[in-house]
């Protein structure tokens, strides 16, 4: 039923209707803020990525002895 559900003329009817609901010359303010909004993303997403990604203690291994624990 739906093996070929988007072919080329399915494009060109949204991208008419595009044109006719909102007008040529606010099509390319549109592209340019939804691309900057996808940069916005992108780039707070890899920060958060960064955010959880736990920080490995510098100098000292782990299980070395000189943690908190090894006093017990």
């Amino acid at each position: 039923m739906l093996r070929n559900g988007l072919e080329p003329w399915h494009l060109l009817v949204v991208a008419v209707v595009f044109i006719a609901l909102f007008g040529s010359k606010r099509l390319p303010d549109m592209a340019r803020s939804l691309g900057k909004s996808a940069r916005i993303l992108k780039s707070e997403a890899r920060a958060m990525r960064s955010e959880e990604e736990p920080a490995a203690p510098v100098g000292s291994p782990p299980g070395d002895g000189s943690g908190p624990a090894a006093g017990r």
